[in-house]
């Protein structure tokens, strides 16, 4: 799989792609159809005001998601495994059950973009494409080995490029951008205060936290280290391999959410499209403002990152459940070895479907679920901190004082800006 064989020495770029996994399918998930909405309303409500946010946001991610990687590759256990041995049981039950609402929400919000999304591409009801796309994901899940899933989660990320051509197909003044893209302003509404929130909540996402450090374990695995004294500790270079993967994935989320801010900031809001209701008007009032090709691939976008984030939500709550009531777990497993395991991913997923029958506004679901996410990431990542300084549980190999130095500014930020959305 993918953590690299200690006595191999492949080339720089041939030992960079064979790093890309966990990191990268992570950083892609980060701009599930929740985010693609999350940005798009920050695009077409504040123009170009908070594009600065995706170059000062990278940094911050990659370095909580190499934290979450640390510890599922030194600890050998997941990240509720490892906060179980510092926190009491109620609170890390608690924190599932704030993760599976929140990310069941969000699955919810999920399948009904996808779902109007393909209703563009075909005319087809998008409630029938609820259905048909929740049923089809869950079952992949179970019936479907980790080594599969793994590959195609990570050529699902591709599709993100197809944000990135969209901005191109607008035709910006990259000039203008550029310095746009710099200009740092304090936010001054609570309406800006919110959508940081949210952009905070959807790029440090809880359920990203969990599914990294779960899927190290399952790395893990897959090679062979099934009991957990062998999973114990990392190489310098595995370490080193995994810093690559998560700076791709982490690089490759902020990009695209660049790209979606600018490409909704020049056509929806330069036009005074400012209120948007479903991913629907959003792609449908691209066709006249960029063009057919660029409705197109941002409805193909929506349904192709669907694919690859609704796996990686419900699973992060079942691995959280799993690691705090000491299940047996694990995308390996086969159902009737896991059956509480799959039980969470399943559930999760069928109450996603229930809900998108109740005729909930999908988009500002999306919205609230990512300003929920943006609440409770900074109290997960005290305990985050906290676990990853302790030498007994990383097997004396804490994160670094660099790596804890930025993931404790990132949890004061968020604090910050969540203070300023109630303060304002």
């Amino acid at each position: 799989m993918q953590i690299s064989n200690p006595d191999e020495k492949p080339s720089s770029l041939k030992r960079f792609l064979r790093a890309l996994g966990p990191g990268l399918v992570t950083g892609a998930a980060d701009d599930d159809p929740s985010g693609i909405a999350t940005y798009s309303i920050a695009g077409a409500q504040l123009g170009t005001s908070l594009l600065w946010l995706a170059w000062f946001t990278f940094p911050l991610m990659a370095a909580v998601q190499m934290m979450c990687a640390r510890i599922g590759m030194v600890s050998g256990e997941g990240l509720a495994g490892a906060l179980g041995r510092k926190f009491p049981r109620p609170v890390l039950l608690l924190i599932c059950i704030a993760l599976t609402v929140a990310n069941t929400i969000n699955i919810a919000a999920d399948l009904a973009g996808m779902a109007d999304a393909a209703n563009i591409l075909t005319g087809v009801s998008a409630h029938v494409y609820v259905v048909l796309f929740g049923i089809g994901i869950a079952w992949g899940v179970v019936r479907v080995s980790y080594y599969h899933i793994a590959n195609v989660l990570k050529w699902l990320a591709l599709s993100l490029f197809a944000y990135v051509i969209t901005a191109f197909l607008v035709h910006p003044d990259w000039s203008l951008v550029a310095g746009q893209a710099i200009a740092f302003s304090m936010p001054k509404t609570k309406e800006e205060w919110e959508t940081i929130v949210a952009i905070l909540g959807t790029t440090i996402s809880p359920y990203l936290f969990f599914w990294q450090a779960g899927q190290e374990v399952e790395e893990e695995k897959a090679i062979g280290r099934l009991q957990l004294a062998r999973r114990k500790g990392a190489s310098k270079i595995e370490l080193i391999d995994r810093m690559m993967d998560v700076g791709a994935g982490a690089f490759l989320s902020n990009i695209v959410m660049f790209f979606i801010i600018l490409t909704t900031a020049l056509t929806l809001h330069a036009h005074g499209i400012t209120n948007i209701a479903t991913s629907k008007e959003v792609a449908e009032a691209l066709r006249p403002l960029a063009g057919n090709l660029a409705m197109l691939l941002y409805t193909i976008g929506i349904v192709a990152v669907g694919l690859l984030a609704i796996p990686t939500l419900a699973g992060s709550a079942a691995y959280a459940f799993a690691e705090t009531l000491h299940w047996t777990y694990g995308l390996d497993k086969k159902l009737h070895e896991a059956r509480p395991f799959y039980a969470i991913i399943v559930l999760s997923v069928i109450t996603g479907i229930g809900l998108d029958f109740l005729h909930i506004n999908p988009v500002q679901a999306l919205f609230w679920s990512a300003v929920a996410n943006g609440l409770l990431a900074p109290f997960l990542l005290a305990g985050i901190l906290y676990v990853a300084r302790d030498n007994t549980i990383m097997a004396g190999q804490p994160s670094s004082k660099l790596n804890q130095a930025a993931v404790g500014v990132t949890t004061l930020l968020m604090f910050a800006a969540a203070f300023g959305m109630f303060a304002v």
